[in-house]
């Protein structure tokens, strides 16, 4: 019962471009639907290529007694930052505030970060990092540069702040909405950019297809005897990275930090070997569920933490996965190719094609598809 890779192209004539479609700026949701799981859902068929329109809500009539579905529950940090510089060098003049965006750890209080403007931040120079009220609530020292504006800085916090580095950040932090949501994050957002099930934080980007979820469907869901497993890949900022390459087969994919606990290692093996089908939430789940099969070698998943750099285009053959609820992602984007290799490229932008003229909503805050 899982899913195979659809065999007819050969992946290695594939090009980054053949997985673009036409999307109007307008279908692209700068905001969360007005109540959390009241989004559309389009049901596309895999095997025939059909698709249907429904509704979020729709999702338990969707699935079977014994589904294994399965749920990333990482929390996304606010890691939208904005500091000021302390002068470096004599007649130096004062510059606007400068946009750091944490990516990833790198140590302890050391994190990898974007910058923004990156040509005015040097190696050696002090990140002062104000509260609305202009008093510093961190620091930070710029040790290394990387490419693409990347810097690496060493958090230190003043001895008048109270609370670790994350406490910190959750006052003074703002939640990392994508760069095609074009507005400053709101109160809101530190809800809505969340799912309702997020538990271990270490995200700078949400999995998207668990933010259609609300208590209540849990609920409705473990009614029907769907049972339930979570898993976390912290999300990096390379999910939204643009694919500097011609070819598929060139394509490399950022680094992200995943656990495998030992009660959903346990829940998946048993559902591979009694054959229920295994309902993954967004493609992160894909993504630990199928590194942790390959690092089985045909043998059952053990537990595991570690960083997977794994990427799903067509032509992969996967072996736990059997279904998938995703949102609707980026033209060009290795999502999209994870997608397509699950269900096929063609019936992919099939259905894309539908949901544009169909006028679904799009990326983070929009609609959703199930593939099964």
């Amino acid at each position: 019962m899982t899913g195979r890779s659809k065999k007819s192209e050969d992946p290695d004539d594939l090009r980054v471009a053949d997985f673009d479609f036409h999307l109007p700026e307008e279908l692209i949701a700068q905001e969360p639907p007005a109540e959390r799981g009241t989004s559309r859902m389009l049901v596309l068929d895999r095997a025939s290529g059909a698709f249907a329109d429904s509704h979020f809500s729709e999702l338990p009539a969707m699935l079977q007694p014994g589904d294994l579905l399965v749920l990333n529950e990482s929390r996304v940090i606010p890691a939208r930052l904005y500091a000021r510089r302390t002068l470096v060098r004599e007649r130096e003049k004062p510059t606007g505030r400068i946009e750091v965006m944490l990516t990833e750890p790198a140590g302890k209080n050391r994190w990898r970060a974007l910058v923004r403007p990156g040509r005015k931040v040097a190696i050696g120079e002090r990140l002062i990092f104000p509260d609305a009220r202009g008093a510093t609530q961190l620091e930070a020292e710029v040790l290394a540069r990387g490419p693409f504006g990347e810097r690496l800085l060493q958090f230190e916090q003043p001895e008048h702040c109270g609370g670790d580095f994350f406490a910190i950040l959750e006052r003074i932090g703002h939640v990392p909405l994508p760069p095609y949501i074009h507005r400053d994050d709101v109160d809101a957002d530190r809800d809505r950019y969340q799912t309702v099930f997020a538990r271990e934080r270490g995200s700078v980007a949400a999995p998207t297809a668990g933010l259609h979820f609300t208590d209540s469907m849990l609920d409705r869901l473990q009614a029907k005897g769907v049972e339930m497993a979570r898993i976390t890949l912290h999300v990096g900022l390379g999910t939204f990275a643009p694919l500097r390459v011609e070819r598929v087969r060139e394509v490399r994919l950022h680094r992200e930090r995943y656990t495998l606990g030992v009660e959903a290692a346990a829940a998946i093996n048993r559902a591979l070997k009694e054959k229920r089908r295994i309902v993954a939430v967004g493609t992160t789940v894909v993504r630990t569920l199928e590194a942790a099969a390959r690092a089985a070698k045909g043998g059952e998943l053990e537990p595991q933490s570690g960083e997977t750099e794994i990427f799903i285009a067509p032509g992969f053959e996967f072996r736990a996965v059997s279904a998938l609820l995703t949102n609707f992602h980026l033209p060009q984007s290795s999502l999209l190719m994870l997608v397509s290799a699950f269900a096929g490229r063609e019936c992919v932008l099939a259905a894309y094609k539908h949901a544009v003229e169909a006028r679904y909503r799009f990326f983070s805050y929009g609609d959703c598809m199930l593939v099964q």
